[in-house]
């Protein structure tokens, strides 16, 4: 019995060191310069869980500032601040400024826009009654943010946009100037999966949604399923429940041959977030939304002219290196002290779906690699400058 127990202590102490042994591989790895500009303002909590998943990557692959100092999730990016103490709602905005333009994209090498969205009262202020949109205290992608992602259009440099960047609360004039300068076209529909549409068990579900769905059909919200939930910039509302108008509730996002081998990704993938319907123009489609409705559902397609499979993923083809994201990518509940651990995003893939929510399996699967190839391939073309 004590060889049995000797053998268990040195088998778990060999497990000890493996963490060691990864940690040391991450510090000693080089650091690599890349000045990036994120844009978040939709930060009503300290978690800050709308870029800090693309800060996971920027330090798992050491990537830093002009400085040579690792990239912070609190504090570098511009947007909206919350202050503590949390109970006061005391917030700062770090806006790009006009005036800062020309020289912001002579010094940063990439721009990406996480969220637009912004914060709104009802966000800020918990407690209040969120029957309906509430007021917005800062959001929305203004003439500034369009001016800076021109300039850095102009000079050829990386920019990034994904979800929300062209919806409400971006007025038509600025989302106008960002679908020619980036050759892309919101059809003004957006949806999202919940795995419940029982407004009695899932709390998750937009309360001024059901409130317009009411309005519009005359009728009480009875769903109690899973599906996916439509929303055009009217407010019109079309629902999708399983098995009534879906085969799978879930969208899955499907990869095309070369977008695998460019950038490491799956044949598909499970989607669980928000997501906008896109024309890609010119633009090559990397990956596609797929909604598996069945012959009910895509009647209901149909008569919406909503189409069933739309671009997920665009990268330009003329030379501006640019790509769209239309979902809410970057938004996954990741560990931020799990970053400083080497091929840490290799062990999460291999652990799978059982062990795996769908959105961190989203984000192992899918996110993670994509973004961690763009940039090591960006910054690759910027050494060959050298």
């Amino acid at each position: 019995m004590g060889n049995f127990f000797r053998k268990i202590f040195i088998v778990l102490f060999i497990l000890s060191l493996v963490p060691g042994y990864f940690l040391l591989k991450w510090a000693f790895q080089p650091k690599k310069e890349l000045k990036v500009l994120i844009l978040d303002k939709t930060v009503p909590t300290f978690d800050r869980i709308n870029h800090r998943s693309f800060n996971w990557i920027l330090t798992h692959e050491k990537y830093v500032k002009g400085d040579h100092k690792r990239y912070d999730y609190t504090k570098d990016y511009y947007g909206f601040f919350p202050l503590k103490p949390e109970r006061k709602k005391e917030y700062k905005i770090k806006r790009i400024r006009l005036s800062q333009v020309i020289s912001m994209a002579d010094s940063f090498d990439m721009a990406y826009y996480t969220d637009t969205y912004g914060v709104f009262f009802n966000d800020w202020y918990k407690g209040i009654s969120r029957t309906r949109k509430s007021r917005k205290i800062y959001g929305g992608l203004n003439n500034n943010d369009y001016f800076f992602l021109k300039e850095m259009n102009d000079r050829k440099k990386l920019i990034i946009c994904e979800f929300n960047t062209l919806i409400y609360p971006t007025d038509a004039l600025e989302r106008t100037k960002v679908e020619n300068l980036l050759g892309i076209k919101w059809t003004e529909w957006i949806g999202k999966y919940f795995s419940s549409l029982d407004s009695a068990r899932n709390p998750d579900l937009p309360v001024w949604i059901l409130g317009k769905y009411r309005q519009q059909y005359q009728k009480p919200w009875d769903f109690k399923k899973g599906g996916i939930i439509l929303v055009n910039q009217n407010d019109r509302v079309i629902v999708l429940e399983d098995e009534r108008d879906l085969d799978f509730d879930v969208p899955y996002i499907y990869t095309t041959e070369e977008g695998r081998e460019k950038y490491g990704l799956p044949y598909k993938v499970p989607y669980p977030y928000w997501f906008e319907i896109i024309e890609p123009g010119e633009n090559k489609v990397v990956s596609t939304f797929k909604l598996h409705v069945n012959a009910r559902g895509d009647s209901v397609l149909l008569t919406n002219a909503i189409p069933d499979e739309f671009p997920a993923v665009i990268e330009s083809t003329n030379g501006h290196p640019h790509y769209y994201f239309a979902g809410n990518f970057a938004s996954n509940p990741v560990q931020m002290r799990t970053s400083y651990f080497k091929r840490y995003d290799d062990f999460s893939r291999l652990i799978g779906l059982p062990f795996l929510s769908k959105k961190r399996y989203f984000y192992w699967h899918y996110y993670q690699p994509l973004m961690t190839s763009i940039l090591e391939q960006y910054y690759d073309s910027l050494q060959e400058k050298k």
